[in-house]
């Protein structure tokens, strides 16, 4: 059987509905250094640019976005001026002190960038931002039959069971919900492996039988697989998208409500210039130590961060690739992907389509929204730092190939932003990294400073004390915040208790402080890999609680934490106060493979989850719709 082409199976079921071809067809791309002179051109009026009309909430977006860089840049060229007074070895080695001062102004902005993205979340918890997209109008929004909607998810050599009881709960939702006869349900299949694709197959028609007239179910099996999810939903888009106004894109580990997903085709039908309305979705289901600190994490400080870039971004807003809908006659007409030229690992089928797909959306002339305040949208993290690891790996190569598009002309400076974020969150590894190493060399040529401050068993001078307290402050105070506004709205209870949840936030800040410099070693490793052209393998990410094997751990690990070891001693014979200095980053190296082992464990998550640790709105009362899913 050739499910690329049949649309009628046995069982007088439909595996498909009949084939609507429409064009799909991809643009090339500028190119950096041309886009780079097409932008300079217009700035200087040699090229004319086509100005259209601006929304009403461009210009609160304008000044909130002035504010954030003013803060950013005064931040970064204060610490900077701070650190280049902290002692006498730029005398020593100017070179080597210029060259931290850079690094650390660059780091600074970076972390500041966060801070206050942080603070604008905190401002949008207490007062609504009148500019962001309005519930109330899109519940007053009637649903005409001509607001027909896909509901896709497209998979690759996916674990069958937790996909489809997944699907089947959102489907089951979407049945019982308001105007469920407007939705259709895709299942787009990539899997080449034959044996999942046969389980594939019996797993939908069992689902299908099991819905009967009350959610049509499809089922697309993709011979030829081409630019992997991007291409697997441009060819949705071309055989079926001209039957439908919006599709609603899944992960394979998405579960949605069937509420909130007719509340976002109510939102795409109150907001007509809306092309992109992107769900924040919680992560919840796993219950590993490492998974159910993510979530906690995500659930505490990710909404403030969550919060904040919808507040700054506004109609620009972030893409992440599932779990939102998307105007689909826009979406086929300007965002379909060209390869990008040139050979290594930074050329060809662009990996990370998200970011790109939104910036060709706002191009276009539509605007790309995030909403924070609608409840029914879930996901699964990686249940260990390996699983986590393999995926920040994924994404690193594609962010960092997201980057050559920065120049593209027609794309609005927010979305230039977002490419450069999106390559600085991996590429910052490496800068801190040599800043760590830059720094060490300056203290091994400067064996004293003469400090008398409080960190004096550290020879830190007073200058440096203030820049390590700010450093600490931007890194900490989101999460002290985060908890402090839970409090204040009287929300403790959903996370165990006030006690539960100070105890949890500083467990999930240990845990955190402890992975970071394992995170920091593996992303500098990725973005090397990425720039050299090594071949990248890509991979579905388990989606069910997976415990790693000492043997597995110490064969990933080994070579790093020998490294750190015989680094940490050698730095100890010549200068012990620096090796001291570096205990906070080399030690959790060394422990880097335990660490990864134990919590990978779901008995350790279990047991904490039991103490009412970590504990998350979604786990103290579990949604309907998570019951028939996950649990």
């Amino acid at each position: 059987m050739n499910p690329h082409n049949v649309e009628v199976v046995t069982h007088s079921v439909k595996i498909a509905p009949p084939i609507r071809r429409v064009s799909m067809t991809p643009r090339s791309w500028t190119g950096f250094w041309r886009g780079l002179w097409i932008i300079l051109f217009r700035r200087i009026g040699l090229v004319q640019e086509v100005s259209s009309p601006s929304p009403s909430w461009k210009k609160a977006a304008s000044v909130r976005r002035m504010a954030l860089t003013t803060l950013v840049v005064a931040s970064a060229c204060a610490a900077a001026s701070l650190l280049s007074h902290t002692g006498t070895v730029e005398s020593i080695h100017p070179v080597l002190h210029f060259i931290q001062l850079v690094l650390f102004a660059l780091l600074l902005g970076w972390v500041t960038a966060g801070f206050v993205t942080a603070l604008m979340g905190l401002w949008v918890l207490w007062r609504p931002d009148p500019h962001a997209l309005s519930l109330d109008v899109a519940r007053r929004q009637t649903l005409g039959r001509d607001a027909r909607t896909a509901v896709i998810m497209p998979i690759c050599n996916e674990p069958v069971d937790p996909v489809f009881a997944g699907l089947r709960a959102t489907c089951e939702s979407l049945a019982d919900s308001e105007g469920a006869d407007l939705f259709d349900v895709y299942v787009l299949s990539d899997t080449y492996d034959p044996v999942m694709r046969a389980q594939e197959l019996a797993a939908w028609s069992t689902l299908q039988s099991q819905l009967g007239d009350r959610c049509r179910l499809y089922y697309r099996l993709r011979e030829r697989r081409t630019r992997r999810k991007a291409g697997n939903v441009a060819d949705f888009c071309r055989r079926w998208g001209g039957n439908y106004r919006y599709m609603v894109v899944l992960d394979a580990d998405s579960v949605m409500t069937g509420e909130t997903i007719t509340m976002l085709v109510r939102m795409m039908e109150a907001y007509p210039k809306a092309g992109i309305i992107q769900t924040a979705p919680r992560a919840c289901g796993v219950q590993t130590l490492h998974a159910r600190a993510q979530q906690f994490a995500g659930r505490v400080v990710g909404r403030l961060f969550t919060a904040g870039m919808m507040y700054w971004q506004l109609g620009e807003s972030h893409y992440w690739g599932h779990n939102a809908i998307i105007r689909v006659e826009p979406f086929m007409k300007h965002c379909a992907l060209a390869k990008l030229p040139g050979r290594g690992g930074l050329s060809g089928e662009i990996l990370s389509h998200d970011f790109v797909e939104a910036a060709l959306m706002r191009r276009a002339g539509y605007y790309t929204w995030l909403t924070t305040d609608l409840e029914g949208s879930y996901e699964q993290q990686p249940s260990n730092l390996m699983e986590e690891l393999q995926r920040d790996r994924r994404w690193c190569q594609g962010n960092l190939m997201n980057f050559r598009l920065i120049t593209e002309p027609g794309f609005q400076p927010v979305h230039r932003a977002m490419l450069f974020t999106g390559a600085m969150a991996y590429v910052s590894a490496p800068l801190w990294l040599c800043f760590l190493l830059v720094s060490l060399s300056l203290r091994l040529l400067e064996p004293h400073t003469g400090a008398t401050g409080f960190f004096s068993y550290l020879e830190l001078s007073p200058q440096l004390e203030w820049l390590w307290g700010l450093t600490l402050t931007l890194l900490f105070l989101p999460r002290l915040l985060a908890v402090a506004a839970i409090l204040l709205r009287g929300e403790q209870a959903n996370y165990g208790g006030s006690s539960a949840l100070i105890k949890s936030s500083i467990l999930e800040a240990i845990l955190s402080a402890l992975q970071a410099p394992i995170r920091m070693i593996a992303h500098t490793l990725f973005v090397i890999t990425a720039l050299t052209g090594l071949d990248l393998e890509w991979k579905s990410p388990m989606r069910e609680a997976h415990s790693i094997q000492w043997r597995d751990a110490l064969l990933r690990f080994v070579p790093i934490m020998i490294i750190v070891a015989l680094g940490l001693l050698t730095t100890f014979q010549v200068h012990q106060d620096a090796a001291w200095w570096l205990l906070p980053v080399g030690l959790p190296l060394l422990l880097s493979a335990p660490l990864t082992v134990l919590t990978s464990e779901s008995r350790w998550g279990l047991s904490l989850r039991r103490r009412l640790w970590l504990l998350t709105p979604e786990e103290r009362t579990i949604p309907a719709v998570l019951l028939r899913a996950w649990v």
